[in-house]
Parts: structure tokens; C-alpha cells; sequence
């Protein structure tokens, strides 16, 4: 008997409880497995450090760390090497968007966003041929 194929996994960063929830759907939709949720950057890197998901998404602007530091935190430390991170943010100018790519991150998403497309966009970025910074 084989095992089932292992699903990629998730934490969820943002200060705001509905969008933690709307991301949650997202990726039980997406058939990923959500490992936790931060209210803060603090918290966040917490559990990235000790749960080591798949995929973090994160708001750009929270308590504590900011998205872009986790992000970098993330890229700086050789035990998150494959770690891939998503940002969100309402601000929708090139140079933010840059600048989270600058600090590591995979992709950066609009809010408001669709849990639809935000689930599909997750199977996309947990796929074994997606390019890893």
C-alpha cells in the first residue's frame, strides 16, 4: 500500500482576524494544510521557526516584524532555504511591489483579493516546478 502524496503547508500572517480567515479557505480550497496562523510578525516567525511550512502568505504591514522582515528572516536563515513566501498588501504602487520581491518573496498579492483565486494561485506556488528564489 502507498502512502498518499504529503500536502504542502501553510501559515498565515496577518493582524487582521477576517483576512486570516479568508486566506484559511483559501488554502483548505487549494487542498493545502494550514499548520497556523500569526496575528503579528513576532508571532509569525515563531511558528515559522519551529513548524518550517511550505509557504508562508503574509500582510506587508503587521505588529512586530513587517512582512518584508519575516520575509527576509526567512531567506536569511539556511534551515528556511525552501520556504517560499507570499506577501499581501493593499498597496498597490511598483515600488512596494519590488521591494517585496527584493526581500525574497515568490509573489505579491493585492488586497482585496478572491479566495478562489488566491487558492488556485496557492496550488500553483506549492507545484515541484514552481522556481525557488
Amino acid at each position: 500500500m502507498t502512502e498518499a502524496p504529503q500536502k504542502a503547508t501553510v501559515l498565515v500572517a496577518d493582524d487582521d482576524a477576517d483576512i486570516r480567515v479568508l486566506v484559511g479557505i483559501a488554502v483548505r480550497k487549494s487542498g493545502l494544510e494550514l499548520v497556523g496562523a500569526a496575528a503579528d510578525g513576532n508571532e509569525a516567525w515563531q511558528l515559522v521557526s519551529a513548524l518550517k511550512p511550505d509557504l508562508v502568505v503574509t500582510d506587508v504591514s503587521m505588529p512586530g516584524l513587517s512582512g518584508l522582515e519575516l520575509c527576509q528572516r526567512i531567506r536569511a536563515d539556511g534551515e528556511l532555504s525552501g520556504t517560499r513566501v507570499v506577501l499581501l498588501s493593499a498597496a498597490v504602487d511598483e515600488g512596494a511591489h519590488l521591494a517585496g520581491l527584493d526581500a525574497g518573496a515568490i509573489d505579491y498579492l493585492i488586497k482585496p483579493f478572491s479566495p478562489r483565486e488566491l487558492a488556485e494561485r496557492l496550488v500553483e506556488l506549492t507545484q515541484p516546478t514552481t522556481a525557488r528564489p
